[in-house]
């Protein structure tokens, strides 16, 4: 990887990236933050060099991410899952669960239906809405 001067500062359990113009995703991070309590940090995406992790804000818009200092990412449910198994305790157990192939299926299906649906759910705004979703 290239130089950390030069890219993004991403944290050892890594950084999550959601969509600041959205108050479900607004939500959800403080959910993650002060209930999960994951060692993940949390950036929106608008804040963040997604060129230098291969991101576009397209991309960006459409799911959330997670990233690593070594250059995984993972989006959508299996970015949840991660957030997960960076948090206290009992978060930790069902991050490892959503790994597993058919709980992973599930899971990046249900993360699909609250993304296009997000701007219906608590928090959520016309803002929230994902374009051509």
């Amino acid at each position: 990887m290239t130089d950390r001067s030069e890219g993004p500062d991403i944290r050892g359990a890594g950084t999550f990236l959601y969509d600041r113009d959205c108050g479900f995703c607004q939500r959800a991070v403080v959910f993650g933050r002060d209930r999960v309590r994951t060692r993940t940090a949390f950036v929106a995406w608008q804040e963040f060099d997604l060129a230098a992790v291969g991101l576009t804000p397209e991309r960006a818009d459409r799911e959330a991410w997670i990233v690593y200092p070594d250059g995984r990412r993972f989006a959508g449910g299996d970015a949840v899952a991660e957030v997960l198994i960076h948090g206290r305790f009992l978060a930790r157990p069902l991050g490892r669960v959503l790994r597993l192939p058919l709980l992973r299926a599930l899971n990046r299906a249900l993360y699909r239906w609250v993304a296009a649906h997000r701007h219906r759910l608590p928090g959520g705004t016309a803002a929230c809405a994902i374009d051509g979703g």
